[in-house]
């Protein structure tokens, strides 16, 4: 029996000591790198994909996890669904309005959980409206690019409700509505640490 114990001992011991850790720091989001994109049923069968191309933001990365922070400002216009019809009908006033409301930003809130298994909760601001939304995320890990810049990368996933944010428009088919009510949001974020300044 004791013989058991150390050696479940020496495992836990082991698998902590791999553990992963994110290396602490302040990282700007790197939009060259990364994706801000959604999906949403489409016709009850199917689901349309979008992205925006246009964002910044940045990761601070505490000692202490849950003293973390993450903002995100995303440009919407700049939405791509591959389909310019459709999207110049996103940006219209059917349903983003980016006339009116040309940002969407998400600051954190809360940040808990482990490197592997992250909750995010945090405001997400969209067409005027503020509501708070928690992302499922994975730290991926980190490296150091060709010129010496630490990387580290994220995968975020956490679904809204549209109307919720007053995108209401809808049209339907005989098998329902046209577009779905739930969209999924999809993140795979590259954040960069500037190498150090010589002195």
């Amino acid at each position: 029996m004791k013989k058991m114990i150390l050696s479940t001992f020496v495992t836990l011991l082991s698998a902590s000591a791999f553990a992963k850790s994110i290396p602490a720091g302040n990282y700007a989001i790197d939009a060259a790198h990364s994706k801000v994109g959604f999906e949403i049923p489409h016709l009850v069968i199917s689901t349309v994909e979008g992205r925006f191309s246009k964002f910044d933001g940045n990761i601070k990365v505490e000692e202490k996890l849950e003293k973390s922070k993450a903002t995100l400002n995303v440009d919407v216009a700049s939405i791509s669904t591959e389909n310019k019809d459709r999207d110049d009908h996103l940006k219209s006033g059917d349903f983003f309005d980016v006339a009116k409301f040309p940002k969407m930003t998400f600051v954190s809130k809360k940040i808990s959980g482990t490197p592997d298994a992250l909750k995010i909760t945090g405001a997400l601001t969209l067409k005027g409206v503020t509501k708070d939304v928690t992302l499922d995320a994975k730290y991926l890990g980190e490296v150091k690019d060709a010129y010496g810049n630490l990387k580290i990368a994220f995968s975020a996933k956490g679904k809204i409700n549209r109307k919720d944010f007053g995108l209401t428009w809808n049209s339907a088919v005989e098998a329902g509505p046209v577009v779905g009510d739930e969209v999924t949001l999809v993140l795979n974020i590259q954040a960069g640490k500037p190498l150090a300044a010589k002195k």
